[in-house]
């Protein structure tokens, strides 16, 4: 075998280590890249927080803080330079100097006495303006039904044994407020350690079930909604007729049958009426209700508005971040030093200013994204989620020169505030459905227009997925039945046969 030297030219594609942190950190989140923000500024002693846009460190580029888009198809106008970043304030404390404190203090000095003359007393929190904003936007850890059926039992005068059973009782109780045992099986797991008999059981279960809220550790739908009437007043308008539908008519009530019950109960339609709404005003799962749900907030990435008839896109200021490089540490770094120091120093800022260009990355493909979103659906912003237009991801990235994969990343989990709302980004995306005229029609105009008509349409007789559908063609949408049917499960819509009310 006969070696040889050989020329040969060829490209390969690697993703070096600053690719991947700016792919990283542009599919992250706003609460992710706040985390991700504070771990590099704890690790990078090269890397600190701005307090003044005079101390920014400069990249080469300047970062796209607003976008404007004029015209109704024509194309968005070039990103707007703009600072939107105030100055911090200094707080009195910081600008004052402290007192020097002693190496040793008497055993009887008062912290007070340290303190400068001049500093006021800390404000009492009720004295400050906007205290019960701050009071109302605090997160407050709610209580689980679990814990408030102990609660109630805590208040109770119970004996030893009976307390057992309620313990037990409320262990059974879900989330929802409905036992998940019934009482044979709540008794037999008992008789193991207790002597008690199944009627003992069943008189701590009705005790239990007159806790709040009304209608707690039933065992169906059925025994909640009585549970519930047989609290109301014995004087509350039409409660025999109400506890007779519960106790005989639920099965016709589910299923929209009026009619029958109507003529068995005999009742005129108004009456019937004024029946069904105080069934309807009580809680069917009284235990999910009870315990309020905390709130997610979503901070949105891009602001959205309309000024002089034109649409600005910009970033949140609120997330932008405020970073530079330190620069005394910066200017410590010697070039030929190979000490220890000055590599740890060299290598710190080669990754302060790699994360610098990364956010700066990140931002401006945001900002591009989400502007030629905005071009692309201006008809939404103007008119409303009818008028939204088909799009994909292609669309998109073929605009901006830029792969569907980073398309992807930059709008998952990101969200943008227009004046119709917070919306993420991906919900601008849509597939398309053929109309007659031989255009396009996207899917979630289909299901705005779908809303619409279950919203207007007769109670007694409500529209079917087949006259949806009918509907649809005549408006020039060429849509198959399934995908009405589809869209309807997707929206949470209810069949016709269950939609159907009384007038």
């Amino acid at each position: 075998m006969k070696q040889s030297l050989q020329l040969k030219l060829s490209q390969q594609l690697r993703i070096t280590p600053q690719l991947q942190q700016a792919i990283r950190l542009l599919q992250l989140s706003t609460l992710d890249l706040q985390q991700e923000i504070q771990q590099a500024l704890d690790s990078n002693p090269l890397l600190e927080e701005s307090e003044s846009e005079d101390d920014l460190f400069d990249l080469e580029d300047d970062q796209p803080q607003e976008s404007s888009a004029e015209g109704s198809d024509g194309p968005l106008q070039n990103l707007e330079h703009t600072a939107n970043d105030n100055q911090n304030e200094r707080s009195d404390w910081e600008t004052h100097e402290l007192t020097t404190m002693p190496d040793e203090l008497p055993v009887d000095v008062q912290w007070e006495d340290l303190l400068p003359s001049s500093s006021a007393p800390a404000q009492s929190p009720q004295d400050d303006e906007g205290f019960d904003d701050d009071i109302a936007g605090r997160k407050v850890a709610s209580e689980s039904l679990r814990e408030q059926l102990l609660w109630q039992l805590s208040l109770t005068r119970l004996s030893d044994t009976d307390r057992l059973i309620a313990l037990c009782i409320i262990d059974a109780t879900d989330d929802n407020g409905r036992l998940t045992l019934s009482v044979e099986d709540i008794y037999d797991s008992l008789t193991h350690d207790l002597d008690i008999d199944i009627e003992e059981v069943v008189a701590v279960l009705h005790r239990l079930q007159q806790f709040e809220p009304s209608g707690i550790c039933a065992s169906g739908l059925q025994e909640c909604l009585q549970i519930q009437l047989n609290q109301l007043p014995p004087a509350t308008a039409w409660l025999p007729q109400a506890k007779q539908i519960v106790n005989r008519y639920l099965d016709q009530l589910a299923a929209t049958d009026y009619e029958q019950i109507q003529r068995r109960m005999r009742l005129e339609e108004q009456e019937l009426k004024a029946v069904l709404a105080l069934i309807q005003s009580l809680d069917p799962n009284p235990g999910h209700t009870a315990v309020p749900k905390d709130i997610e907030y979503v901070v949105p990435d891009v602001y959205v508005s309309k000024k002089n008839g034109r649409w600005l896109v910009g970033l949140n200021p609120d997330i932008i971040p405020k970073l530079r490089i330190n620069t005394h540490y910066a200017n410590l770094v010697t070039r030929g030093d190979t000490s220890v120091d000055n590599t740890y120093l060299r290598d710190n800022l080669q990754e302060a200013r790699w994360f610098l260009k990364s956010l700066q990355s990140r931002n401006e493909t945001l900002i591009k994204v989400a502007s030629k979103i905005v071009e692309r659906q201006r008809n939404f912003l103007e008119y409303g989620t009818e008028a939204m237009k088909p799009l994909v991801l292609h669309d998109i990235a073929e605009a901006i020169e830029m792969h569907e994969s980073t398309i992807s990343r930059a709008t998952t989990n990101k969200y943008m505030h227009t004046p119709r709302g917070i919306f993420e980004l991906k919900y601008f995306f849509s597939s398309h459905v053929a109309t007659s005229s031989g255009g396009e029609c996207s899917s979630t105009a289909i299901q705005a227009l779908m809303k619409k008509l279950v919203a207007a349409e007769n109670p007694r007789k409500p529209l079917s997925d087949n006259k949806i559908t009918l509907l649809m063609h005549a408006q020039g949408i060429e849509v198959a039945r399934r995908t009405i049917t589809k869209y309807r499960e997707k929206l949470f819509i209810a069949p016709s046969n269950e939609r159907k009310r009384l007038v």
